[in-house]
């Protein structure tokens, strides 16, 4: 430290009562607490003075005059200064004066396989950045309290983590790797950076190449390694279906029923009975049918509709759930817990036994069924003029298919005659369906239509085919009815007044809007905000993607318009959703596997009935927020499961392909390299150091990586041609290089 500074500090050292000092009160202060507490007050008035130039630890110690026996507390009393927002901390180690604002900050850790890491804070709508220096031996979950740092790591406000509450990751899936008498667990995620030791006895046996379940009994520090005992072993990483175990189980996904689930689905799933159709509408004789894929079980909606004069009558009958899904029951524990069914690419897990998914809540044809309806008459605007909500019992006509449905809009011979009697319900169905979709892009919602992935695999469960999922106009015919039920149904009881459960979508953030509008302009596109908040209406994102259909920077520009959105969720407040464009929106339609969906049920049958009186309202003022965060965050994670399953079978169907030639669509760019989009919907990366011969430049605002001798540019949407060059399995990544000159186009 300069010897100016320090002879302005002695000069000051007669206004401090000094830390020393502080120790001196110890025989008249009989509350430990009350020294610490003293303490604390001395070195916030040290680094408030006006003469105070930041120092770190040691500095403050040797300034204070701290004794060696008493340095360990000095770095506790700093730590909890630097907890409560009264001091803060540089990247160098130097204290200076807190601001407050890092005060009871508590979030979850997110490690990253490079070292780094984040803090995610609930309600705070950027996370934090933590320097890997600044992590202090947390682990991947954890839930830590941080204090904030003077510095930003781009738009992220960088901290450190001053402690660990509690740890998140009570098991973790991995490879196991024998060494002599012991063993090591290989960590699927990659976000989990350190192997964890197995002692031999704890290893239940594993053998190199199992795919296990290690419980972590130590969580490591700096020189040693997390430590853990195999709880589990999902067999051979080779054998057939491991892979996508391991994936479901590293999600801590409750796969199997306990004996007491599957006994108590056998008890209630009785066949209707007389009494159970009593106080109902009967609506068995009503002309309905169910349309789902070909390989679906869980049949949860069926669909009527009439038309008289200029009225059609919709009827949308959603399986009564609820009826044997008791509130407080196992069953409805063991589904709120796991929140929603999960669909991964070889299998489903469902979010009820399949006693109830796929036998007695299943609305299979022929069969008397318990069901809500949402009843309506529609006008020639499609728009809902009346409905009605009820309690009902059902009997299914036929079940049909997107495939054979939309075969008879298509006008094809055989289905037509095959489906003879049902066809004029159909056309019908598809010119409802017209008017709906018409009446609800006028309204401005918006509607990406980005192929999903249809991934086929073989019995060993290797991926044969992988090509997009496209819709079709049987596809479109049910979403736009559910819809409009999902809308009537939350509308409803939104004038009700009483405790519901909404599926919301917040206004994008303004910031990306912004940027998004000053992108687009480069293109002679505009989108309009209203002026002070920043705020942009869902009709204008609708008209953008209305205006690039066809040019060649569509793909571009929608893809950068749907990651300027927020995502959707589940809550108890009626905000809105800015995708479709309404006021009013939840999830009405799918009980059998949502349980937000299953626990509107339950508040509409007490509505119904009468039973909504002040007590229920109040237990489901209660509830409710915690079960909507709590279905949020179940379905948050059976996507990134989702994505997981199809990442691996894309890495294990392309690695047949190295070698081969593709032409793509850039998808994505960083700096550190640009992600190709294949026509088959599988996604790879060329790093910028495997671009063509050349020092490459990343322009993070135009999205763009230009060349700095040859000029060469790659952007956004734009076509180019690659070669597989490799896979890896760890990263579940794919490995593109630029396509030899004599086959770019």
């Amino acid at each position: 430290m300069p010897f100016l500074v320090l002879f302005v500090f002695l000069c000051l050292a007669h206004t401090f009562l000094l830390y020393k000092f502080a120790g001196h009160e110890r025989s008249k202060i009989i509350n430990r607490n009350e020294i610490r507490d003293k303490r604390k007050k001395l070195i916030c008035e040290l680094v408030e003075g006006d003469f105070y130039v930041p120092m770190k630890e040691k500095e403050l110690a040797l300034f204070m005059q701290v004794e060696a026996e008493e340095r360990q507390e000095l770095k506790d009393l700093l730590k909890e200064l630097l907890e409560e927002g009264k001091l803060q901390v540089s990247k160098r180690g130097k204290y200076s004066k807190g601001d407050g604002a890092a005060a009871g900050l508590e979030g979850t850790f997110i490690s990253n396989p490079r070292g780094f890491g984040f803090v995610e804070i609930e309600g705070r709508e950027q996370d934090l950045f933590i320097p890997e220096e600044n992590i202090n031996g947390a682990f991947h979950k954890d839930k830590v309290r941080v204090a904030l740092l003077k510095e930003q790591h781009g738009k992220r406000q960088e901290a450190q983590i001053t402690a660990i509450l509690s740890h998140g990751l009570t098991q973790v899936v991995g490879t196991f790797d024998r060494a002599g008498g012991f063993g090591f667990v290989i960590p699927d995620n990659d976000k989990i950076t350190s192997d964890i030791f197995v002692p031999g006895e704890r290893s239940k046996g594993a053998v190199t190449g199992h795919k296990v379940v290690v419980e972590l009994t130590d969580y490591g520090d700096n020189k040693h390694k997390p430590e853990g005992k195999v709880i589990e072993i999902l067999g051979h990483v080779n054998d057939p279906g491991v892979d996508i175990l391991s994936i479901a189980k590293g999600f801590d996904l409750p796969i199997e029923f306990s004996e007491k689930m599957l006994n108590q689905a056998s008890r209630v799933a009785k066949p209707v009975s007389a009494m159970d159709m009593e106080g109902r509408k009967d609506l068995r004789k009503v002309r309905m049918v169910t349309i789902d894929g070909e390989d679906a079980k869980d049949l949860d909606d069926a669909v009527s509709l009439s038309k008289e004069g200029d009225k059609y009558f919709l009827g949308v009958h959603i399986a009564d759930v609820a009826n044997y899904v008791q509130e407080n029951s196992a069953l409805d524990h063991e589904a709120l817990n796991r929140g929603t069914s999960v669909y991964l690419v070889d299998r489903v897990i469902p979010m009820l036994p399949h006693t109830l998914s796929n036998g007695i809540c299943s609305l299979n044809m022929g069969e008397d069924r318990l069901a809500l309806s949402c009843l309506m008459t529609l006008n020639q605007k499609g728009e809902v003029m009346d409905y009605e909500i009820a309690e009902t019992v059902i009997c299914v006509d036929r079940r049909m298919s997107y495939t054979d449905v939309n075969k008879i809009l298509e006008q094809d011979a055989d289905a037509l005659k095959k489906f003879e009697e049902l066809t004029p319900m159909f056309f019908l169905m598809k010119e409802l369906a017209d008017l709906i979709r018409t009446k609800r892009k006028k309204r401005g919602s918006i509607d990406f239509d980005f192929p999903e992935s249809k991934i086929t695999l073989d019995e060993n469960g290797r991926p044969v085919s992988i090509k997009p999922y496209e819709r079709n106009a049987a596809t479109k015919i049910i979403e736009d009815f559910m819809l409009v039920a999902n809308e009537t149904v939350a509308q409803h009881y939104y004038w009700m007044e009483v405790p519901f459960v909404y599926r919301t979508h917040d206004y994008p953030d303004p910031e990306k809007i912004l940027k998004l509008g000053t992108f687009i302009n480069n293109f002679g596109y505009y989108v309009k905000v209203k002026s002070g908040d920043n705020e942009i209406h869902p009709k204008e994102i609708q008209k953008l993607l209305g205006k690039i259909e066809g040019t060649k920077e569509e793909a571009l520009i929608s893809r950068l318009t749907l990651r300027s959105m927020k995502r959707a969720k589940y809550g108890v407040d009626c905000t809105g959703h800015f995708g479709l464009a309404c006021q009013f929106y939840c999830h009405f339609t799918s009980p059998i596997r949502r349980y937000p969906d299953l626990q509107i049920h339950r508040i509409i049958k007490e509505q119904l009935r009468g039973r909504m009186g002040e007590e229920r309202m109040a237990h489901y003022h209660e509830i409710l927020p915690e079960i909507t965060k709590h279905a949020s965050e179940t379905e948050r994670r059976a996507d990134e499961a989702e994505r997981e399953t199809e990442k691996l079978k894309k890495v294990q169907f392309m690695e047949r392909k190295i070698g081969e030639i593709y032409e793509g669509v850039i998808s994505g760019i960083t700096a550190w390299g640009i992600y190709v989009e294949l026509a088959n919907t599988v996604e790879g990366m060329i790093h910028v150091s495997r671009l063509v011969g050349d020092y490459y430049y990343y322009n993070e605002e135009a999205y763009e990586m230009t060349g700095r001798d040859t000029g060469r540019s790659f952007k956004l949407g734009q076509k180019i041609r690659i070669m597989v060059d490799g896979v890896d399995y760890l990263q579940k990544s794919i490995e593109f290089v630029w396509a030899p000159e004599e086959d770019q186009v």
